[in-house]
């Protein structure tokens, strides 16, 4: 079957809510996906952060077969070991208490949002920041303070409002004793790879003390190391009161999770929360091969010392092409080039050059790495980078 017939039955079957790339993929390998030509493409997407271990890891096919090979769901009336054991492992990664297993990063939003509404009721205002992404059902769409995404969706869940993204005044002038939580990214993933600055943070969180409000951290793009820490709260030496975490948690499988400190373990009480398909076991199976390779082999540590060097040279082309980027943002292995004209040319000329990147925020060249990235892919990256470039002064 030819390409064209692939596209064209995507075509005639599915809603067309997104923007596909025109490669038929077939395969993947390591940090490469490969097409129905045998063409390898360096993949600097991972899935929009969810293949930490990029594509076709032994451990996580070796964690798959061995589950499914027992069984591959049940309900969560039933405790299984594999369950408990990836919970285990979550916790201690995030130095959390206590967490409820999902399938998704939004699905976790929607949970986190429940708990805050059984603990707060409905009255006391829950805050995000503009620009920000928690996902798109109700519930998660009300906190995503983007309009592309909200238009036409109105009225969203009441009393969830929006603070300007790193307004220091705008914060203050917000919170108050009615405040019930704010969420948000310490590293805004869709809205451009911002990270918000230290001195917001460290206000957010003095504010909390006076109004005895919960700070909620959406890792759900930003978490397992991906920053370079653990998750990128740690950043700013702060410990939020909820921890949401899903894509690279389940190595490739649909996994998400909310996190809490053990003063809210007992919010959500039998029969007010629940899923069919969370904490799958074959997902949690992978997740723990996820966490086990992570930790024996250092990745945290070598991703901080990869993505230092990746922002050095990238900024190094920041000054060399002064008229094509703006700014280079993010920690890690999540960066964001801000490009001043050209940017959907350049994703195109890497996709012809064999590598995967995306835009997000408009006109922000987003790269999301698998974490087993060694610098001799990244110089492969920072070269061909260098060549579309140089093409383009031309």
């Amino acid at each position: 079957m030819n390409n064209k017939d692939l596209f064209e039955r995507e075509k005639n079957s599915f809603l067309h809510t997104y923007k596909r790339t025109p490669i038929e993929i077939k395969k993947g390998e390591g940090v490469y996906l490969i097409d129905k030509n045998n063409n390898r493409y360096l993949d600097f997407m991972s899935g929009l952060g969810v293949n930490a271990l990029g594509h076709n890891h032994p451990k996580v096919i070796e964690a798959v077969t061995n589950q499914i090979n027992k069984f591959s769901h049940i309900s969560n009336y039933f405790i299984t070991d594999v369950q408990t054991s990836f919970a285990k492992k979550l916790l201690e990664f995030s130095d959390m208490d206590k967490l409820f297993l999902a399938n998704s990063g939004t699905e976790a939003i929607e949970g986190t949002i429940k708990l805050i509404r059984m603990k707060f009721g409905s009255d006391k205002k829950i805050f995000s920041l503009t620009n920000s992404f928690h996902g798109r059902t109700y519930g998660s769409l009300s906190l995503t303070a983007r309009e592309k995404h909200r238009k036409g969706f109105e009225p969203l869940l009441p009393n969830i409002g929006q603070i300007n993204f790193d307004d220091i005044n705008d914060l203050e002038s917000k919170i108050d004793e009615n405040t019930a939580a704010v969420f948000l990214e310490f590293l805004q993933g869709e809205g451009g790879v911002q990270p918000v600055s230290k001195e917001f943070v460290s206000r957010l969180f003095s504010l909390k003390e006076k109004f005895n409000f919960l700070v909620i951290a959406d890792e759900i793009q930003s978490g397992v190391g991906r920053t370079g820490k653990n998750f990128a709260f740690q950043h700013y030496n702060v410990k939020p009161d909820i921890v949401v975490v899903a894509k690279a948690i389940g190595g490739g499988l649909p996994l998400g999770s909310f996190m809490v400190k053990d003063n809210l373990k007992d919010v959500l009480e039998f029969g007010k929360h629940g899923t069919t398909f969370g904490g799958n076991p074959v997902a949690c199976a992978a997740g723990i091969a996820v966490f086990d390779f992570i930790n024996e082999n250092k990745i945290v540590q070598k991703v901080e010392k990869l993505g230092d060097y990746f922002f050095d040279e990238l900024n190094k082309f920041r000054l060399k092409y002064t008229e094509f980027i703006s700014k280079i943002r993010g920690k890690g292995f999540m960066i964001g080039i801000e490009m001043k004209m050209c940017e959907d040319k350049i994703v195109e000329q890497f996709r012809d050059k064999k590598i995967l990147v995306n835009l997000t925020a408009e006109n922000v060249i987003r790269l999301l790495p698998p974490l087993i990235t060694e610098q001799k892919h990244l110089d492969i990256f920072l070269n061909q980078f260098d060549k579309i470039l140089t093409n383009l002064t031309k």
